[in-house]
């Protein structure tokens, strides 16, 4: 079995088990938001695996870093997954079961799906951009790690972590779910601080990067971070 084909399988399994997560909270499978959460996860799962590049050595770092991962990173992603885990479950027991938040206007679903959506384009363009695009912070001295400075990568130092927060940012709206906006606040809280920790590990480790950080001002936002 190919690197890609792994790579897909596992895609489509944990898009589906998050959508199952959901539907289990919501205590149904009448539940509208659900279905559209489901048909977003496969659409920008389905964009995720034809737009990845045919690069084995990246998948498998994504799949199975190397050694040299930050403590705290592993710390970080370890809450990061659970807070995710939340918004879910939290979501399922407010629009679909107990029907906490007031019915939301279908524009507000839209624009969560719109920003869901986009968030993963722009997560996928810096994956595709940046050869070392890992899914932990390390230094990736096997691999001859340098400072990805082309495409947007020339706008934002950290454009994953941008995709991610507009990602975040739009499940509540696509939800319908107040309270779900809790978990993801501390969620995107959780993205800015990670986005400074590799930001002052690139800078202390890999060579290059404070010269890169003169070019390119800005973190995530142009002119305001």
């Amino acid at each position: 079995m190919s690197t890609k084909t792994k790579f897909a399988i596992n895609a489509f399994l944990f898009s589906l088990f998050f959508s199952f997560i959901l539907f289990l909270s919501a205590g149904s499978i009448d539940y509208l938001q659900g279905w559209i959460y489901l048909l977003t996860t496969v659409a920008t799962t389905s964009l995720n695996i034809l737009t990845i590049k045919a690069d084995d050595e990246l998948m498998k770092e994504r799949a199975k870093p190397g050694e040299g991962t930050k403590s705290w990173d592993k710390a970080l992603l370890g809450v990061s997954s659970l807070l995710y885990l939340a918004i879910l479950v939290v979501a399922g027991l407010d629009s679909g079961r107990y029907r906490w938040s007031p019915e939301f206007h279908w524009s507000v679903n839209g624009t969560g799906v719109f920003l869901m959506v986009a968030g993963q384009i722009f997560f996928f363009a810096a994956r595709n951009e940046n050869r070392f695009f890992s899914s932990v912070v390390r230094i990736q001295k096997e691999r001859g790690h340098t400072v990805c400075d082309i495409g947007i990568y020339k706008i934002v130092r950290h454009p994953g972590y941008l995709g991610m927060i507009i990602s975040t940012a739009g499940i509540p709206l696509l939800l319908g779910s107040l309270w779900s906006s809790i978990p993801s606040f501390i969620s995107i809280i959780l993205l800015l601080a990670r986005t400074l920790l590799e930001d002052n590990t690139l800078k202390n480790e890999l060579e290059g990067y404070s010269e890169y950080m003169q070019r390119t001002r800005f973190k995530l936002v142009p002119r305001v971070w």
